[in-house]
């Protein structure tokens, strides 16, 4: 049987699409005669047999391993050049990353996931999902005064936590199984164009709103990779969509974010301007916050496939109490310190306590909180940049 350590032959395995057979290719010794092969076809076919078998056996093991620890989908796919590398420039050309300038300093490292991982042949792609209940009304529809926090950040933990250990601990299964193997885990901040190899994967199918889709959960669910220099059993694409003549989250979206169908131009998309965005927000798309005060799950909610999918059991991510509605009035009261307790260890960290309280200040103006105008006074002093900015444009309009 061929070894999982791979030290001197590996079997490159592809299975074909909707096919049991499998096109394989043996790399051995550069020594080795045809003449040698020859006299030896019989124990290199049964060797081929026995390493397709591990592969597959491997593979599927694997795949029990990231279910039981609690990714609900997973598949497959060869190491390879994303399909829309070219539209990935083309929307980094055209500006619309906005102010997220690491993902053009990385922009080489996209086009193989051999930048990731050196070697690298396969992806295993997972999902892990979020959505662990229907938000209670009252999160859903909060008070006037209250502002409102993406699905995914309502947890008590930030995710990117929760799912580096799960994947430490696929790794660490992996590694036994497959000694001197080099696998590698990394959840949305490794340059890897997840939703692409996603797809590739067979998990879902990119929506219009550029998130991906699965007809059983919805979109409501992380993206995580492991990636290996060894040969996996490969699953068959996603090669169709289902998000047919429906334009439920173009239409829904608030800021019009969506230049057209697929293409999202980030800096107009209320998750961008919440968190990632550093600076004065124009007034155009201000007044469209809302009570959006981190992300925006808007154009998920509208999607008829999230009305019919199903939940996660990740209590997690269960939403906390105390992120499911927060007050405008103590946004704008935090100082470094209570920032820093409250949210120190949530998804909510990135945004920082600057960002936060610019965008309670920007919820407090398109509401018309008035009766707020003396404490957003204060913040005229504020010791960060944004914060004083932000404060003297409300101050103007509140006037």
């Amino acid at each position: 049987m061929l070894s999982l350590a791979w030290e001197n032959e590996f079997v490159s395995i592809h299975s074909q699409l909707g096919k049991q057979s499998f096109k394989l290719t043996l790399i051995g010794s550069r020594q080795s005669s045809s003449t040698q092969r020859d006299q030896t076809g019989g124990s290199v076919q049964n060797c081929l047999k026995n390493a397709v078998v591990t592969i597959i056996h491997l593979t599927e093991d694997l795949k029990s391993e990231a279910q039981r620890l609690g990714f609900v989908l997973a598949g497959v796919t060869a190491a390879a050049e994303p399909a829309r590398i070219r539209a990935f420039h083309q929307w980094l050309g055209n500006g619309y990353a906005g102010q997220m300038h690491y993902l053009e300093k990385r922009a080489d490292a996209y086009h193989h996931p051999a930048h990731v991982l050196e070697g690298c042949r396969s992806l295993l792609m997972l999902a892990l999902p979020y959505r662990t209940a229907e938000l209670p009304e009252h999160i859903e529809c909060v008070g006037v005064e209250s502002g409102r926090v993406a699905r995914y950040a309502l947890g008590e933990m930030d995710y990117h936590d929760v799912i580096h250990d799960r994947l430490k601990q696929l790794k660490s299964w992996l590694e036994q199984r497959a000694p001197g193997a080099l696998v590698r885990g990394v959840v949305d901040t490794a340059p890897l164009l997840e939703r692409e190899f996603a797809e590739a994967a067979g998990l879902g199918w990119v929506g219009k709103n550029t998130l991906l889709l699965n007809r059983s959960w919805g979109s409501y669910f992380f993206l995580a990779a492991l990636l290996t220099d060894l040969t996996l059993d490969i699953d068959p694409p996603q090669d169709k969509g289902y998000c047919g003549t429906c334009t439920a989250c173009l239409d829904a979206c608030p800021t019009d974010a969506f230049v057209e169908p697929y293409v999202l131009d980030a800096t107009r998309c209320l998750s961008y301007l919440t968190i990632e965005h550093r600076g004065p927000v124009s007034d155009h798309l201000a007044k469209h916050f809302d009570s959006w005060v981190f992300g925006c799950d808007v154009c998920q909610e509208v999607c008829p496939w999230n009305r019919k999918a199903n939940l996660s059991e990740e209590e997690l991510f269960e939403p906390s109490p105390e992120r499911a509605e927060l007050p405008i009035e103590e946004l704008l009261q935090l100082d470094d310190v209570s920032f820093r307790e409250r949210f120190r260890h949530t998804s909510m960290w990135r945004t920082k306590r600057r960002g936060m309280v610019r965008n309670a200040i920007l919820i407090a103006v398109g509401k018309r909180l008035v009766h707020l105008l003396p404490r957003i006074r204060r913040l005229q002093e504020d010791g960060e940049v944004m914060i004083r900015d932000a404060a003297n444009w409300a101050v103007n309009h509140l006037m």
